[in-house]
């Protein structure tokens, strides 16, 4: 009787999954335009590409001749190459270690401030010049007749854009096809600066490392980074995409409107992780959709993790932005490394740290994911970019920062905020205060609990992070857009979205009905006051 109810039980699942799966839309063979951004951006985008290949929609990526991880060919996807006068900066390898050795080198030195604006003054200037080679891509697409009209005999369904360069906008816009967001960044920082609400009272600007409970100078602070940043967005980089707006629209079409009028943002990002704040219907939030669980390790790595016995490891990840760091700063990290009885891998591709301890692996490349799940992990050393920021999350292992540039510091934040990482800033890194916040995350349980916390919270989801975005991918395919989802306060004017006209109104005629009262009781105490002396005299 128990095996016959379990074989019906498992009947009746099955006959359910069945009759759901038969009523969930689908699209059929879609075709979808891909404009991705190179670098980290490219692994995040490449997971989205893949799944959507498996689905059985055909995906064509727009990349430059000189991409260096958008590769020409590849099985689940075709590509368009456009030839560029030259390369786009953040396509060369060593542009941000560079960035990131000046940046470096005058904080340790401590730059006076002219060492400093003048360093800001060329990151500016750098900034610039990414988005106008950036907006040659643009160009050469539109000047390629042949090219434009391939592209629309293809008949794509949708285009899937990285707008932190956002040259496919003015594509989509010209093809006028409904797009797809697959964003955290954008031309003036965090997308939800263009697309929502953001008070700056208690949503902290992008840049500004700081929670969401600021004081009074906190918020006076938060609200300088907030101009500085639509200063930078209005003068250094919309210019060279407003430019191809008048080239090829005409005055009529606004390049900010288009930005703002994506059908869905694909939001890389959880409130487990973020601060909470205001959001609009189109933003699907897939913060973490690139995790999963771990695989079993190769035998060389497994057997080193298993030579730690009862300690276990520690992983350390920088990136490649670890080339960027001083050989005096990396032999300081070896050095703590050598102090504790874990053991400890490294990914490290510059040159070898001193004081290396016999208890640490340096390998150029790791299962990063892998090891982030594996049982004997006991804290993770990173510098805080999304990914390992999310993948430490999802496997609930605590972090020791160090952050190096961009976001990181505000990533780190966070997750200090939470209890759940210690950070040590790079250029007051010693191996004593390394190795204190080493031993902080290792004895105290709380960094791993709170870790812990977080990930139960990033797990608990009704819908997967990645199914989310392949839903929404595809419900834009389905219904040729999401307009019904977008607001269009973005096309009114700024007094008109604050309201300054109305409370301008009111206050009008609210002085208007004042002055009336006013007049007309001195109207009557003068008449009062003639018809009183008559009687007097």
């Amino acid at each position: 009787k128990g095996g016959l109810c379990g074989k019906t039980g498992v009947s009746l699942v099955v006959v359910l999954v069945s009759v759901s799966l038969m009523t969930i839309p689908s699209v059929h063979g879609g075709k979808v335009l891909v404009f991705p951004v190179d670098g980290s951006h490219w692994v995040n985008m490449n997971l989205i590409i893949q799944s959507l290949h498996a689905r059985g929609h055909e995906v064509t990526v727009v990349r430059t001749a000189t991409s260096w991880y958008i590769k020409e060919n590849a099985p689940h996807y075709r590509s368009i190459t456009v030839s560029l006068p030259e390369a786009i900066n953040i396509e060369e390898q060593d542009f941000f270690v560079t960035f990131l050795v000046k940046m470096l080198t005058i904080e340790r030195e401590g730059g006076s401030l002219f060492s400093f604006v003048k360093f800001y003054w060329e990151m500016l200037g750098s900034l610039s010049k990414i988005h106008q080679q950036a907006s040659f891509l643009g160009i050469k697409m539109f000047e390629n007749k042949t090219l434009m009209q391939s592209i629309r005999d293809t008949r794509f369904d949708v285009v899937l854009i990285d707008p932190g360069l956002p040259v496919g906008v003015l594509v989509a816009h010209e093809l006028k096809l409904p797009t797809v967001f697959n964003v955290r960044w954008i031309t003036s920082g965090e997308g939800h600066f263009v697309v929502a609400p953001c008070p700056t009272s208690y949503v902290p600007a992008s840049r500004n490392a700081m929670s969401d409970k600021m004081n009074f100078g906190q918020r006076v602070k938060n609200m300088l980074y907030y101009l500085l940043n639509t200063c930078i967005d209005k003068f250094i980089v919309c210019p060279h995409y407003d430019r191809l707006v008048d080239r090829y629209f005409g005055p009529d079409v606004n390049f900010y409107h288009l930005l703002q009028g994506a059908d869905i943002w694909l939001m890389r990002m959880d409130f487990v992780f973020e601060f909470p704040r205001p959001t609009m219907p189109n933003i699907a939030y897939i913060g973490g959709f690139q995790c999963k669980p771990s695989e079993p390790l190769s035998s060389e790595l497994e057997e080193f993790v298993q030579s730690s016995g009862e300690h276990g490891f520690i992983l350390m990840s920088l990136g490649t932005l670890v080339q960027g760091l001083p050989l005096e700063i990396t032999s300081e990290i070896a050095a703590a490394f050598a102090q504790i009885p874990q053991k400890v891998i490294w990914r490290h591709a510059g040159e070898r740290p001193n004081n290396l301890g016999n208890n640490t692996l340096l390998v150029k490349w790791m299962p990063q994911n892998d090891l982030l799940g594996h049982p004997k992990i006991k804290a993770f050393v990173a510098h805080g970019g999304t990914n390992g920021i999310y993948e430490s999350i999802y496997h609930g292992v605590p972090i020791i920062g160090i952050p190096l540039l961009f976001d990181q510091f505000e990533n780190i934040l966070r997750l200090e905020v939470r209890g759940a990482a210690k950070v040590v800033q790079a250029t007051e890194l010693t191996r004593h205060n390394f190795l204190e916040a080493i031993e902080a995350v290792l004895h105290n349980p709380s960094y791993r609990n709170n870790m812990k916390r977080l990930s139960a919270l990033h797990r608990d989801k009704p819908v997967p992070p990645l199914e989310m975005a392949l839903y929404w991918i595809e419900f834009v395919m389905r219904h040729k857009g999401a307009s019904h989802l977008r607001t269009e306060s973005y096309r009114m004017q700024w007094y008109c979205y604050y309201s300054v006209d109305v409370i301008c109104f009111l206050i009008a005629v609210l002085m208007t009905l004042t002055a009336i009262v006013v007049g007309s009781i001195k109207f009557l105490c003068f008449r009062l006051c003639r018809k009183r002396k008559p009687k007097q005299e």
